[in-house]
């Protein structure tokens, strides 16, 4: 059974030196509940008309929608790259503790 709890999973590619601080930020300014750094990723993109790769981190910070535009505002503010790289997967499911959880730590009772 799939539910609309608007939960998202914000996806942000990041150098090393950068993503737990992209994460800390996230969770202290209650923009995710949770956000994970994965390290060891290495992506490859087209830049200024170039083949380029970068070892990166994955952020993965557990949201609502209604966080959104402000995640992108806040982490285009602090994130060394010209365009960073930030996306939202929706989760078409959850359970209904962690989804009751997830939107009391983002304040969900204050506007989304």
């Amino acid at each position: 059974m799939t539910s609309d709890h608007g939960i998202l999973e914000v996806r942000i590619a990041a150098p090393a030196e950068h993503a737990a601080h992209i994460a800390q930020l996230l969770v202290t300014e209650r923009l995710a509940a949770c956000a994970q750094v994965l390290p060891g990723m290495t992506s490859t993109y087209r830049w200024d008309g170039e083949v380029v790769s970068s070892d990166e981190h994955l952020v993965i910070a557990k949201s609502h929608r209604g966080r959104f535009d402000r995640i992108c505002e806040r982490v285009g503010e602090i994130h060394p790259y010209e365009t960073p790289e930030i996306i939202a997967v929706p989760v078409i499911d959850a359970s209904a503790s962690y989804a009751a959880w997830l939107l009391a730590e983002i304040g969900a009772g204050e506007p989304l």
